[in-house]
């Protein structure tokens, strides 16, 4: 199966699809909600920071409203003790690297991952040549949503026919709400039945099927 008619671009989320950044986040969050009076989360809850905006996320697992002085702290703070991890802590997932390469399509990387964080990751894994256009939120703009991250990498490719590439249903929205094909992966956060209910237009278990599902010829 593959995508018909096929895309003339591919838009990829990170986190999850390219790269594996639970050790890194996981240390972080659980930095940050214990300096502020929470207590640490088990993997399970951990995995939710990965994707979403930050400040959604603390706001779910602190109970805080999403504006609020509290969740804005831990955010802060979470961003202070992954900057001191993340370079070390996070991996590419392994075969993601022979499918960038072996794509003929222009790329883009959506990602609601802060920039400041994103362009030192790209060139530590060596795989910044691969993106034409990459757009995330700096750390003054952490309300940015996926849709409009989605927006702007597709207005940077000049395509009119991109699919977006992405693990959670925030991804299939985002895409869906730029009237865009979503592929969704198994291998990230989300598992096949979010992407599903979520409207993926088709969903790939394993790196090496995005080459035949983006490019089948």
């Amino acid at each position: 199966m593959s995508l018909t008619p096929a895309p003339d671009a591919a838009v990829f989320d990170f986190d999850g699809v390219i790269i594996d950044s639970r050790a890194a986040v996981g240390t972080a969050v659980n930095q940050a909600l214990v300096e502020h009076g929470f207590s640490p989360q088990p993997p399970s809850v951990l995995d939710r920071f990965i994707g979403p905006p930050v400040l959604a996320a603390f706001a779910e697992v602190t109970g805080e409203p999403e504006d609020s002085g509290v969740v804005a702290a831990c955010a802060e703070t979470y961003h202070e003790r992954y900057a001191s991890v993340y370079l070390e802590e996070t991996l590419l997932v392994d075969g993601i690297e022979a499918v960038l390469t072996g794509l003929t399509l222009p790329l883009a990387l959506a990602t609601a991952k802060q920039i400041e964080f994103v362009g030192p990751l790209l060139d530590a894994l060596g795989i910044s040549a691969h993106f034409q256009v990459v757009c995330a939120p700096t750390l003054s703009e952490l309300q940015e949503r996926k849709a409009f991250l989605v927006e702007r990498a597709v207005r940077g490719l000049g395509t009119r026919n991109a699919v977006v590439i992405g693990d959670t249903r925030f991804d299939v929205e985002a895409a869906h709400a730029n009237d865009l094909r979503a592929l969704g992966v198994t291998w990230g956060i989300g598992d096949r039945d979010e992407l599903r209910t979520a409207g993926a237009d088709l969903i790939a278990g394993q790196p090496e099927e995005l080459l035949e599902l983006l490019e089948p010829d």
